[in-house]
């Protein structure tokens, strides 16, 4: 038995991937996808939040973001799933039930939060302060002027970040199964690692990995497109118009000025 014989066996055996796609479809993509987008929506609710302790010129509110963001951002991420999973996990029991499933998107928010503080924080923090001073200047106050004007500026500038941060979590939820989900609950990777014990070779589990290619590769070209776009500002083409069109309106009014001024004489 040749090499690629022995590769496409372990790797691409085609019977045993059409035995577990059913099951990747149905349950492995759908909980990654639950998964992924309600732990980006927490972390992106409590990252703004930490974002604006961050940069609030009260030291008690800067003190504790640093702290957490630091804390969060340093741990590994499957140490903090299993402390959440399994510390919270009696407490969790009383709200809702055995499953670990609300702890693991707890616990992936927390991470995200971190990261996602700093970007805004960033992002924040680059617009400039010409843009709070005009907002002064018309009246508005600090809360308004950083909801209206600041705050989506620099949501703005950050988006390819948040977009990778996003791509970030995805992976990461791949880390729940250590917080040993119902059957139901699986995610790709637990389907496919579950499907590989069982067929005695790595294929269900390479059908996993081409699911999270699926899901990452467009949103990583959708961060190159939205990144190329906001840095060079581009803007959808229009029709070129020629400034003689204007020369001639301008003209015609300044000819007309004098005719309608004697006009208004005379009738005096």
């Amino acid at each position: 038995m040749d090499l690629i014989t022995i590769l496409s066996r372990t790797f691409f055996d085609i019977p045993a991937m059409m035995d577990v796609l059913p099951q990747l479809l149905a349950t492995g993509l759908v909980n990654t996808i639950i998964i992924s987008v309600a732990a980006t929506v927490l972390g992106t609710f409590f990252g703004l939040i930490l974002a604006l302790m961050g940069i609030s010129p009260s030291r008690w509110l800067r003190v504790p973001a640093r702290l957490y963001t630091d804390l969060f951002r340093g741990l590994p991420s499957i140490l903090t799933i299993l402390l959440i999973g399994q510390g919270l996990a009696r407490f969790s029991y009383q709200l809702f039930g055995p499953t670990p499933y609300p702890l693991g998107i707890f616990a992936l928010s927390l991470i995200a939060s971190a990261y996602m503080g700093e970007i805004f924080r960033s992002g924040i923090q680059s617009i400039e302060q010409g843009q709070m001073e005009a907002c002064r200047a018309l009246g508005m106050s600090y809360n308004r002027a950083m909801r209206l004007v600041i705050i989506p500026q620099g949501i703005r500038r950050v988006l390819p970040a948040i977009v990778n941060q996003f791509i970030a979590i995805i992976k990461d939820s791949s880390l729940v199964y250590l917080l040993g989900l119902m059957t139901g609950q699986r995610e790709l990777f637990r389907v496919g690692q579950d499907a590989a014990v069982l067929s005695g070779n790595l294929s269900p589990l390479m059908l996993a990995g081409l699911f999270y290619l699926v899901i990452t590769v467009p949103l990583t070209h959708a961060v190159n497109y939205i990144d190329i776009r906001y840095r060079t500002g581009r803007r959808r083409a229009t029709a070129p118009q020629s400034g003689l069109k204007e020369v001639d309106e301008v003209d015609v009014k300044r000819a007309v000025a004098p005719t309608a001024s004697l006009t208004s004489e005379q009738g005096h």
